[in-house]
């Protein structure tokens, strides 16, 4: 109890017992007394459960994640989505020990605060040896400055790929997995949601070190060489903070915010070039902003460049060039503004040859129209000026939960939420013509012309498409094909097409379509769903896609039969770091490959499917 509170008891206490020599109790100190004692209980965490947030996660629908999903999830977590993520509006004015409460009897854990990072299990008994920036590698996103996800030199053949066994499982310090492993050499990077980055030898999963983050990381780390022979790994949170530290020890070098927006995040993994790192900047405000007593909406997506030595700012650039303005009051009396969104998830693709970087947008949250949503921009690498945009679709205006356009804050002309939620891709043709492909959640592919302002070359319609469907976080090609997983979680059966499609990157002509195979979820039928919306990845003959129900497959670049499939959440894992890892969906990260290693995350259960904390290596014979 606080040094205040018991002088009040103390006070009270006296006065009361002098009260009781005279025969009574005076009303005032006996509501005092009342208020004193309130004061002293403990927070609900039922009740505030029942007050704040039952009503949407005990009839979950769309991305709302059920009760028993967030159970799964580690208190921290959960605090984490109150104070500064997507829970955040519905949070307000709650006191931190009531937050802590209401994570407490969501999660039955109490949270353990920082981990610290001098304990970690499993530590590596032999030092990691120098960096070499020349070794075998996976890192960053796409692998390379194209972000085709594409490992040309894996150490694994197509024939060896039937005979793919767990090697060793890895067990997060936390209850999902979410950031997409970065490979270097000996070294393996991982990501986590409570905060951490740690740096493990990509052989055996031993620990060199770990950093904590004040916020969860789910971008993949990019290495970089400094002076003096020294290494930087970069990420960014979702706090908005970009980070550099010492990819050798784990210590800080430097950190700078991007957008002080309270929702503003970095999903997109960061990107060096030339001692420069390209950070693209998002946020979950469509998430938060139903509410009619929010000022909806402020935020815009950016990139920015910076001094990959430094952290100096060099520049930053908004996909929506006009800065937000009032433009009418809800029914509530709120003030509105726009235009806002066009949030930047994905990591940019840089073109070289032509000195720009390629970004895709996400929606409009507002009815005031910009051409910044819904488009593939190419922005000058040197000074941040938008050289072109492409937006394939206008008024594409939406936050969640609407159910209604034009009430509260609701857009009143609703759009259907069709992001640009995955990297672009570069891709070079017979000639050497070079291409853009660009993945919508509209189900639709497109291929853009570079020289001609992102004009459009084909387009080829792979799905319906939905606010959680169609083409989701990444797709992977070689140097002729291109390979495109379909989410599609929800929907009729006969207009869901979760699957892989292989096209033509020259002409756009669908070379085979192989569905998502149905099959039971290894947790029970909630919130199970086939979808494959997480990135796909590739080696030469074989695609590896994973899918929301926990299986990871292998697929013939030949004709996309599936030649190898796991249940990643079919068992639990004793894990090399002492702990019980469980599996889960397979969503947003995809798979990494290198010298003869798959590495998989599985339990992204943020939108669909379970979460889950385990890193799973695969090897030939898991050898």
């Amino acid at each position: 109890m606080k040094a205040s509170a018991k002088r009040l008891w103390a006070g009270l206490t006296l006065l009361v017992l002098i009260s009781l020599t005279s025969g009574a109790v005076p009303a005032r100190l006996s509501s005092q007394a009342e208020q004193a004692g309130k004061a002293a209980l403990p927070p609900d965490g039922a009740k505030l459960y029942a007050e704040r947030c039952a009503m949407c996660h005990d009839n979950a629908q769309d991305r709302t994640p059920p009760k028993a999903m967030i159970a799964r999830r580690m208190p921290e977590e959960v605090i984490a989505s109150l104070t500064t993520g997507s829970m955040k509006t519905q949070a307000a004015g709650l006191r931190e020990l009531e937050i802590r409460a209401l994570a407490v009897y969501l999660t039955g854990k109490e949270p353990s605060g920082a981990i610290d990072t001098a304990q970690l299990a499993n530590r590596c008994t032999e030092p990691a040896g120098p960096i070499d920036l020349k070794a075998q590698q996976w890192i960053g996103w796409g692998r390379d400055l194209e972000n085709s996800r594409h490992q040309p030199t894996p150490g694994l053949k197509a024939e060896d790929v039937p005979r793919l066994k767990l090697k060793w499982a890895y067990a997060y310090p936390a209850s999902m997995a979410i950031g997409q492993p970065a490979v270097l050499g000996n070294r393996l990077f991982v990501t986590t949601d409570s905060g951490q980055v740690i740096a493990l030898n990509a052989r055996s999963g031993c620990t060199y070190w770990a950093f904590r983050v004040n916020a969860p990381v789910r971008t993949a780390v990019s290495i970089g060489a400094l002076a003096r022979g020294k290494f930087a790994a970069y990420f960014g949170d979702e706090r908005a903070t970009v980070h550099a530290i010492d990819a050798e020890t784990g210590k800080e070098l430097w950190r700078i915010k991007l957008d002080d927006h309270p929702v503003a995040r970095i999903t997109g993994s960061p990107v060096l070039y030339k001692n420069r790192l390209y950070v693209p900047v998002s946020s979950v405000e469509e998430a938060i902003s139903r509410p009619d007593k929010y000022e909806c909406c402020k935020f815009r997506g950016s990139v920015a460049a910076l001094d990959a030595a430094s952290g100096k700012l060099l520049w930053q650039t908004y996909s929506i060039p006009e800065a937000p303005k009032p433009y009418r009051q809800n029914s509530a009396g709120t003030q509105l503004y726009g235009p806002a969104g066009a949030a930047i998830w994905s990591a940019p693709t840089i073109d070289a040859r032509r000195g720009v970087l390629y970004v895709g947008t996400g929606n409009s949250y507002t009815d005031v129209e910009s051409t910044g949503p819904d488009s593939i921009m190419a922005i000058d690498l040197a000074t941040g000026k938008i050289r072109w945009a492409n937006q394939v679709l206008s008024k594409d205006n939406f936050i969640m939960n609407c159910r209604q356009p034009g009430v509260g804050n609701c857009p009143k002309d609703a759009g259907p939420d069709y992001d640009f939620g995955s990297s672009p891709i570069i891709r070079k043709l017979p000639g050497g013509r070079e291409v853009i492909l660009a993945g919508q959640k509209s189900g639709i592919l497109f291929a853009l012309d570079p020289d001609n302002g992102g004009r459009k070359l084909w387009e080829a319609r792979l799905s319906p498409g939905t606010a959680l469907g169609g083409i989701e976080w990444g797709f992977t090609a070689d140097a002729t094909n291109v390979y495109v997983p379909v989410a599609d979680p929800l929907g009729a059966p006969t207009s869901r097409k979760p699957g892989l499609n292989a096209l033509r990157i020259a002409t756009g002509e669908k070379l085979w379509e192989t569905p998502a195979p149905s099959v039971k979820c290894a947790w029970g039928a909630s919130r199970c769903t086939n979808a494959q919306s997480a990135a796909a990845s590739s080696i030469p003959g074989v695609i590896f896609s994973g899918t929301t129900d926990g299986h990871l497959r292998a697929y013939s670049a030949a004709d996309g039969k599936i030649i190898w499939d796991v249940d990643t959440a079919a068992q639990p894992y004793e894990a090399v770091n002492g702990r019980q890892a469980k599996g889960g969906a397979i969503d947003a990260g995809g798979p990494v490959i290198v010298n003869g290693i798959v590495y998989i995350n599985s339990g992204y259960g943020r939108i669909f499917g379970y979460p889950g904390n385990a890193l799973l290596a695969y090897s030939v014979e898991g050898k």
